[in-house]
């Protein structure tokens, strides 16, 4: 009676044992994974959301930040592969855990650069209020011997230069490695550990914070980038610069602080997991048929197949499965389709908060308010939608691609007036617009007598509403100061007003077509929406359309084609093509630095063209998977038809009505 009463006791304290302790439930688990993802994506999405503030700050062309941007894709591709194999051989937990702390390491250094470079310095059109180091209209030249602008470039400020991007380059690659295991790890656990019902949920949660964290990553860039760059540096009423003024540069450093603890934070627990914890319970009796508990087998033998491989011989396995999908003409055109999206994503999110800011005078701080509350939150409302379609229709895999062409074809019809939506260039003297003024001399000619540095920069906006990149090269000799601050520049010889000798404000004069920015950003989350619903059904093309046993390593390939061909070389090629639309470089060290004004009429057509070439790339991909599916439809039925032959009748008849044409 005793030993009865112990026995059944037993498994009750290790029962209860199991409730207490959290890091043996897979609900916990799944609750960490999901902070250190969206601490994680808040790295990474950071960077992208102060891009255009970096550049300004250390001096960089579109090409460099873009190649900055995509360089954590190398280390990332670098070891890709080995994931597949050391999946189930090594404690997932931890490596998550040690990659957590490379990825929180990797933020460090990226903020880094701030402590080891000296206070940010910039073009002041009055140095200081008690001094008579001023940028105005001198003609004895003592203008230009006070000016930052024209400052002697010291032997340390280009290594320093280099230093900060060897600094960034090598955090971006730590990042890319750190974030290898997180994923596909975290995935494959809570997928061994939790109940056949309850895992689509929980992955379903993890997917849901991939496309939350890039919004909440923008959001952190708005805020923080309304703190100036210097604020652990200079008391704040010794800033004569507001948020937007051009040459306003916010805190970048500080966001990649908060992100990095955050990961810091959670990748602590990881190191408390078990290797393997006990299966989930399941809350009710799941009845599974013979047929699934075969399939169940059958995956199950293939899979210890591959874990049983040497890594040699699993490197050798490798290329024979890489090769015999990409034979596969639906899994080769999906993936290319997905390729041109996903270049068009990498482009869109590293530049459109540049875009934003040049195209319609927006601060850095707003632009990424617009795209972390309206545009991301638009491509999460679509993937959504997508799946939602899927799962009500139960479509087919010629539907699915149907779905595609559908959405990619409503995506292009709202995203081509988007190439006409924009402002012009602003007018600004001797750099857009070089016609006579009313006083009879060129905009480039009257200011000559002043003896301007050739590098200033310090943007005033003339009564006449031309812009003037410095107030010596509009001829402006006096200046009205109060509270520390420039009210306006008077007397300013290049400056017509009704002919007189007109007077200027502080700060540039912008684009003046604010009412255009509503329609364009309503259109592009609109077109972001319909892109986003073919996310899903593209999936399941490729998951339904190959052999059971490739599905994993299929995913693998996958996404290391996506790293190669889209995420890494998109930035790049965007930032390429914007820094072609420059029109005045500004100068460090006899270099070629940040761009200061840009061709906005160029600069829209070509960044949007890249957009709606890659569309129009992807529209084509899948219009013709779902030619081929059509036709692979048409066969089957014609075979089950005219076939005489009753095991080929089945087969066909099977083929068209197989579990695996269903999604």
């Amino acid at each position: 009676m005793t030993s009865t009463a112990t026995k059944s006791s037993c498994p009750d304290r290790s029962r209860k044992a199991l409730c207490r302790n959290p890091f043996l439930s897979i609900k916990f688990f799944v609750f960490c994974h999901g902070l250190l993802q969206l601490s994680q994506l808040l790295v990474s999405s950071y960077l992208k959301s102060s891009i255009s503030t970096i550049e300004k700050r250390y001096g960089l062309s579109s090409k460099t930040s873009g190649l900055l941007a995509s360089f954590n894709e190398v280390g990332n591709t670098l070891l890709i592969v080995f994931i597949s194999y050391f999946g189930s051989r090594v404690h997932r937990p931890r490596f998550i855990g040690c990659g957590a702390i490379l990825v929180s390491l990797a933020g460090f250094l990226m903020s880094l650069p701030h402590f080891i470079t000296g206070p940010y310095e910039y073009d002041q059109s009055v140095a200081s209020v008690f001094s008579n180091t001023t940028d105005l209209c001198q003609p004895e030249g003592m203008g230009s011997m006070g000016n930052l602008s024209d400052s002697i470039c010291a032997p340390h400020a280009s290594r320093e230069n280099h230093e900060v991007l060897l600094v960034m380059f090598i955090a971006q690659v730590l990042l890319g490695i750190g974030g290898v295991p997180i994923q596909p790890f975290g995935i494959s656990y809570i997928d061994d550990f939790a109940s056949e019902r309850n895992s689509p949920l929980y992955l379903g949660i993890l997917f849901s914070l991939t496309v939350v964290g890039p919004g909440v990553g923008f959001m952190l860039g708005s805020g923080m980038l309304r703190f100036y760059v210097d604020i652990d540096k200079v008391a704040g009423g010794e800033v004569q610069l507001t948020n937007k003024d051009p040459r306003w540069v916010g805190a970048w450093w500080l966001g990649f602080l908060v992100a990095a603890s955050l990961v810091a934070v959670s990748a602590v627990p990881y190191f408390f997991f078990p290797r393997e914890m006990p299966k989930e319970v399941k809350s009710g009796k799941e009845i599974s048929s013979k047929k699934s508990k075969d399939v169940l087998c059958q995956l199950t033998s293939r899979s210890e197949h591959v874990q049983n491989l040497s890594l040699l011989q699993f490197i050798k396995y490798f290329p024979v499965v890489l090769l015999r999908n990409l034979r596969h003409p639906v899994y080769l055109l999906v993936v290319l389709a997905q390729v041109n999206l996903s270049a068009m994503v990498a482009g869109l999110a590293t530049f459109m908060g540049k875009f934003l800011e040049r195209q319609f005078s927006l601060t850095a701080s707003f632009a990424n308010m617009i795209i972390g509350s309206v545009n991301i939150p638009g491509a999460m409302v679509g993937i959504v939608v997508g799946g939602a379609i899927l799962k009500r229709f139960q479509m087919s895999l010629k539907q699915c691609s149907a779905m595609c062409v559908l959405g990619m074809l409503l995506c292009l019809i709202l995203a081509f007036p988007l190439v006409f939506l924009g402002c012009p260039t602003q007018k600004v003297a001797g750099v857009t617009y070089r016609e006579s003024s009313e006083f009879g001399r060129s905009t480039s000619e009257c200011s000559i007598q002043c003896n301007c540095p050739k590098k200033a920069y310090n943007p005033i906006c003339g009564s006449d509403g031309m812009e003037y990149i410095s107030p010596c090269y509009a001829g402006c000799s006096a200046v009205t100061i109060a509270n520390n601050s420039v009210l306006n520049y008077t007397n300013c010889i290049c400056i017509s007003d009704n002919g007189l000798v007109g007077s200027a404000k502080p700060g540039t004069c912008g684009t003046s077509c604010s009412h255009l920015l509503l329609p364009f950003v309503v259109l592009s989350c609109l077109a972001g929406i319909l892109a986003s619903t073919s996310h899903t059904p593209s999936f399941m093309l490729i998951l339904r359309s190959i052999q059971p046993e490739d599905k994993s390593f299929a995913v693998g390939i996958q996404f290391m084609l996506l790293r190669v061909l889209a995420w890494m070389p998109g930035p790049v090629l965007y930032g390429s093509a914007i820094d072609t639309t420059c029109i005045l470089w500004e100068e460090k060290c006899d270099r070629k630095a940040a761009c200061r004004y840009y061709d906005n009429t160029l600069f829209r057509q070509r960044y949007l063209g890249l957009q709606f070439f890659f569309e129009v790339g992807a529209f084509l991909c899948f219009v013709m998977v779902y030619v081929i599916l059509r036709r692979q439809e048409k066969d089957a039925s014609h075979v089950a038809e005219t076939t005489t032959d009753p095991e080929k009748k089945k087969l066909a008849e099977n083929s068209q009505k197989s579990p695996e044409s269903k999604v």
